[in-house]
């Protein structure tokens, strides 16, 4: 029986996130937005909320709820979890669902370098709602086999994996 050598090398050479969150007209949807921070202290934290870039959804100052320049679709229908805020968690909970409050919603925290970013699926009468978070990444396997001469084969692959929480 000949001697046969079986090499195996697996390399992440990038990674990208989004993550999407789809609800039903007329439903409500938890958008996502948390920060792993120690010693969190309220009265140095602010949170914006913005849809698509302009329209203010929520503000949070200082630890406290500040809707006084709330843009007017949000009125009574955004809201969040005080008491969470400190474990990091300044996630939204949107309301009566409609068709315009489809599309990116963006989370900025006070010192936080990037925004937390979300996009906003709105189906119509179906009566599910998911979380998915979408990842692609691309795998580079290097595979050599020894059976009395070397053979050497390389093969890459691009992937996109999907996650449902259903």
């Amino acid at each position: 029986m000949p001697d046969c050598v079986f090499g195996l090398t697996v390399c992440v050479i990038s990674v990208s996130l989004q993550d999407t969150v789809e609800a039903v007209i007329g439903g409500s949807v938890i958008v996502p937005c948390s920060l792993s921070a120690q010693d969190l202290k309220l009265q140095d934290i602010n949170v914006h909320w913005r849809q698509n870039g302009s329209k203010i959804v929520y503000d949070i100052v200082k630890g406290e709820d500040s809707v006084a320049l709330q843009d007017s679709e949000f009125k009574n229908r955004a809201e969040t979890f005080p008491d969470e805020y400190l474990r990091g968690n300044f996630s939204i909970k949107l309301n009566n669902l409609q068709h315009t409050d489809a599309g990116t919603y963006s989370c900025y925290i006070t010192h936080s370098y990037e925004p937390k970013t979300v996009q906003l699926i709105i189906n119509g009468e179906h009566r599910s709602t998911s979380y998915s978070i979408k990842t692609h990444f691309q795998m580079c396997l290097t595979v050599t086999l020894t059976q009395n001469e070397p053979k050497y084969c390389i093969l890459c692959a691009s992937a996109i994996f999907i996650v449902l929480l259903i």
